[in-house]
């Protein structure tokens, strides 16, 4: 079946091997570098767009759980934001010209609990309404393994054929790392427990899904990493916001900070540390 129309029909799509060995090196390092910055902060800290989110720890140092726009950063995240063969995955759906709504590393420590993501949709996110369009078929998550992800160390759950149910009863206020992400949760919204698929990933495989896809993620049991690069985009026509990844499918260059979620960028952009343990919630 083709790219897109396993992503129409189930909802995610899995391709194996997109990147190669090398390529994971490079993007490892890239988020070891991301990872010491955020080591510099003892509290989430937010440059514009860019957000390290941390949570507290009793006698230990914050929790890195995710960062928000890393390629602002980071050369090698920046480089591979517009790769072409993001694009190959992209244009079946989304076509040439591309905007991105989503920039984020995140990460899994070893043997910590405290790194399950509740169930959620991404299009809780797409706010405000009147800035997205076509909401179920213009915008694909694209989650790149960095590390081999299993149920052990909290792989990426999606419920199958969820998207086709559009926007779900679920929690809007607070964070998603705060959310149930056992299948008693996945039962309470009509789905069987059969329908939740685990999504085992080794290094250099890509998940995709669509923006209604019901999804979430267990704690790391495990002694090793989770970690992973995600980017979602969005086709350019349906979207009023965003960062320019590619135009005629030539890769754009992060330039000055576009409009996404952080309403106070142009008020607010200067380097601050921030309320509460995340701001905001990932998508």
């Amino acid at each position: 079946m083709a790219l897109a129309d396993d992503l129409l029909e189930n909802g995610f799509s899995v391709v194996r091997g997109v990147y190669g060995a090398h390529d994971v090196r490079e993007l490892s390092h890239a988020l070891d570098r991301v990872q010491a910055q955020a080591a510099r902060h003892p509290a989430s800290w937010r440059h514009g767009n860019l957000l390290f989110a941390l949570r507290a720890r009793a006698g230990r140092p914050p929790l890195l759980r995710f960062v928000h726009w890393p390629a602002e950063i980071e050369a090698t995240l920046e480089r591979y934001r517009t790769d072409p063969r993001q694009l190959g995955l992209l244009a079946p759906l989304l076509g040439k010209d591309i905007k991105q709504i989503a920039n984020q590393a995140s990460w899994k420590e070893p043997g910590e609990l405290d790194t399950a993501f509740g169930w959620h949709q991404d299009a809780r996110f797409r706010r405000p309404a009147h800035a997205y369009r076509d909401l179920a078929t213009s915008y694909v998550q694209v989650f790149l393994a960095v590390d081999r992800h299993d149920e052990e160390n909290g792989c990426l759950q999606i419920v199958r054929g969820s998207h086709r149910r559009g926007l779900l009863p679920l929690p809007v206020e607070g964070p998603v790392m705060d959310m149930a992400w056992g299948p008693e949760a996945v039962v309470a919204l009509g789905f069987q427990p059969t329908d939740i698929v685990p999504i085992v990933l080794e290094p250099g495989d890509v998940a995709l899904w669509l923006p209604h896809a019901l999804h979430a993620s267990g704690p790391n049991r495990s002694a090793r990493e989770r970690r992973a690069y995600v980017n979602g985009y969005v086709r350019a026509t349906a979207c009023d916001r965003g960062a320019w990844a590619f135009r005629d499918g030539v890769p754009c260059p992060l330039g000055t900070p576009a409009l996404i979620q952080y309403e106070e960028l142009f008020t607010r952009p200067e380097p601050h540390y921030v309320d509460g343990p995340f701001y905001p919630p990932p998508p």
